[in-house]
């Protein structure tokens, strides 16, 4: 697993925003109906750079734009 400095702005957005909204990794993935798998791969750095859609779907399901979950 990758240290909490080297994680991606990306990976530190979405930790934060499940946590601010009280929402476990297996809803978001329900919720951006994406694998759950892969809510912990971007979120532990072993996934990199997702496809843009993955993340689109992961700024739907937080009800926020791509570019706020980006920056």
């Amino acid at each position: 697993m990758s240290s909490n400095k080297n994680l991606s702005t990306l990976a530190k957005n979405i930790r934060k925003l499940r946590g601010e909204k009280n929402i476990s990794q297996d809803k978001l993935s329900k919720l951006a109906g994406i694998a759950h798998n892969t809510i912990i791969k971007i979120e532990t750095g072993l996934i990199k750079n997702p496809k843009i859609e993955t993340v689109q779907n992961i700024a739907d399901a937080f009800g926020i734009s791509l570019d706020e979950l980006t920056k």
